[in-house]
């Protein structure tokens, strides 16, 4: 009998691997564990020698270099995928960025500038990817990206994230409704604050890891593997009747936030 997840020749894309601590990371080695083929990406060749040891450990085919504002790298990324692979059938978008300025001022005092990056980066950047995988998903397939529950509740400190990964939960279920006909589904995963590179950048986050810890309904706060449970879960066909949700995985906190 297979078990219920079971991504045993199913090949996924996994951007957003910082370090070993990252969320991409704890989701790719869920994806390993339940069999998946995986490639990761890196973000620029100084990012490389951080990326790469994890993505040895995780067993990955191949990595490849995405960073989103540099022209045409993403669509080179899917034509690897192409010619590696013939196809996909899992994807995870676990990037986000706001320049600092912005991302530690008010929100109505973001520039435009930071603003449009920043919802280019973090929420753009998932609706390209997902029409880029909409040729390579023929048999269908899934898509996830990663938010926080700043999107719906004003959370101290997250400032300009939050309206943006507003945008990025929106964007979520009208690529769910839009390719779902073709077997693509989609998720916004909601985990609870974990500590790592990419939230270090948010000011005095140490003491919303605090609070989150205070008010999580057992007490604990979640780690990466929690989120990789879930992610590994949602692209297998045990979720095949699952789409366009924004799901949390933080210990109940979204019930007291």
């Amino acid at each position: 009998m297979n078990p219920l997840v079971d991504l045993r020749g199913k090949r996924g894309l996994v951007i957003g691997v910082a370090n070993e601590h990252s969320i991409a990371t704890g989701c790719a080695d869920a994806f390993a564990q339940c069999g998946a083929r995986l490639a990761v990406t890196y973000v620029n060749e100084k990012a490389r020698s951080w990326v790469a040891p994890v993505a040895e450990k995780l067993g990955a085919e191949w990595s490849a270099p995405c960073d989103v504002r540099e022209p045409g790298q993403l669509e080179a990324l899917f034509e690897e995928v192409r010619e590696r692979w013939g196809g996909l059938d899992f994807l995870l978008h676990s990037i986000a960025f706001a320049p600092k300025e912005d991302l530690h001022g008010r929100v109505v005092d973001s520039s435009a500038e930071g603003f449009a990056m920043a919802m280019d980066v973090s929420c753009h950047s998932f609706l390209r990817m997902a029409k880029l995988a909409e040729p390579l998903m023929n048999e269908g397939g899934c898509l996830l990206c990663v938010t926080f529950y700043g999107s719906e509740r004003v959370i101290e400190h997250y400032n300009l994230m939050g309206p943006v990964k507003a945008a990025l939960e929106s964007a979520t279920r009208y690529v769910a409704a839009e390719l779902g006909p073709k077997g693509i589904r989609a998720h916004a995963i909601s985990p609870g604050p974990i500590a790592t590179r990419a939230a270090s950048g948010i000011d005095r986050f140490d003491e919303l890891l605090d609070r989150a810890a205070a008010q999580a309904s057992q007490g604990q706060l979640v780690d990466i593997g929690d989120v990789g449970s879930l992610a590994a879960f949602l692209v297998s066909d045990a979720a095949r009747r699952i789409t366009g949700t924004v799901i949390p995985v933080d210990n109940g906190l979204h019930l007291h936030a």
